[in-house]
């Protein structure tokens, strides 16, 4: 097993080169710079020059690329042409939010759509099965801004349950940290539930077929005819053997939630990387935008390096040589 993470882990280098690479030449190829944003009409040909060579612009592609490779070999990620600081720092000032919002989203996706799809597949062609599966149809098929828009008419506006915009009440002062935790918690439930929509209605699905497919073998018939209780047939047995394909999905969908959280952070108005990364894009901020991509590539390759492992955890028959 540590033979394989470690050749995994080599593998990720040249698949981040490659990243990389595509980013530097998209960007290269979209019209504009970021040197735009600060250039009057009236300016002269070599104050907008000035203004160029200032944020590295007036420099060759490949030199960019060789240079900014060499400095992220450091942990310099280059200078946010925006905000006026390391990149690092701005990404760590917006991550924590965006981490906090993607956990709890990944938390109701899993707590609901698996239970979900275990009752729909053992009560198969029921009223609770097609309730769900509306239900789960439904919560493909509806756009997160409109679902986030219903939430918000009905929870905040009507019934003034939760707060609309922001991670916290600017006159809010927290008694301990217990209280501050519960203040962000329901500031982020809305949000979080829209952002896991969709994960929970494809947990879902594939929770249901693959239950379905599981609770059908001969081995599952058998525990029955020996008396076996039918909680421990489904959750030891059925569910154990039928996980293997949430866990596929698990691997994918959580650096899913990161670029998922664009639309949810822009509406309710909570400052984390998907406002960031709209804004870089807006300004042309290079720098932020590319980290930004390293980042969810990044946890892209390590969520599915997570998903093998865990292959091996639930299915002693699978092997890493």
């Amino acid at each position: 097993m540590h033979s394989y993470i470690i050749r995994r882990i080599l593998q990720m280098i040249p698949v981040l080169f490659v990243v990389l690479l595509m980013i530097f030449i998209l960007m290269e190829l979209a019209p504009g710079d970021a040197s735009a944003n600060f250039i009057d009409p009236r300016m002269r040909a070599d104050d907008r020059a000035q203004i160029a060579e200032q944020f590295g612009l007036n420099e060759p592609v490949h030199i960019r690329f060789v240079s900014w490779i060499g400095a992220a070999l450091q942990g310099d990620f280059g200078r946010s042409f925006q905000y006026r600081r390391p990149v690092i720092t701005v990404i760590g000032d917006m991550v924590g939010p965006t981490l906090a919002l993607a956990s709890f989203a990944m938390i109701i996706s899993l707590l609901v759509g698996i239970p979900a799809g275990i009752i729909s597949a053992t009560r198969q062609y029921s009223v609770a099965d097609n309730s769900l599966t509306v239900i789960s149809l439904l919560g493909l098929s509806m756009p997160s801004f409109f679902f986030a828009l219903i939430l918000i008419r009905v929870f905040s506006v009507g019934l003034g349950w939760f707060p609309i915009f922001g991670l916290a009440e600017v006159t809010y002062r927290p008694a301990n940290a217990f209280a501050w935790f519960i203040h962000r918690m329901h500031h982020l439930f809305l949000p979080a539930m829209v952002l896991g929509l969709g994960g929970t209605a494809t947990f879902m699905r594939y929770t249901r077929s693959s239950m379905l497919e599981v609770i059908k073998s001969d081995y599952i018939r058998t525990a029955r005819a020996k008396g076996v209780k039918e909680k421990v047939v489904i959750y030891r047995h059925a569910f154990r053997n039928a996980i293997i394909p949430i866990i596929t999905i698990l691997g994918f969908y959580i650096p899913g939630l990161i670029g998922g959280a664009v639309i949810t952070e822009s509406i309710f108005g909570i400052p984390g990387m998907g406002r960031l990364t709209v804004q870089a894009v807006n300004f042309r901020d290079n720098p932020v935008v590319i980290a930004v991509t390293m980042m969810m590539a990044l946890m892209t390759l390590i969520g599915m390096l997570l998903a093998d492992i865990l292959y091996a955890i639930v299915d002693p028959r699978i092997k890493y040589q």
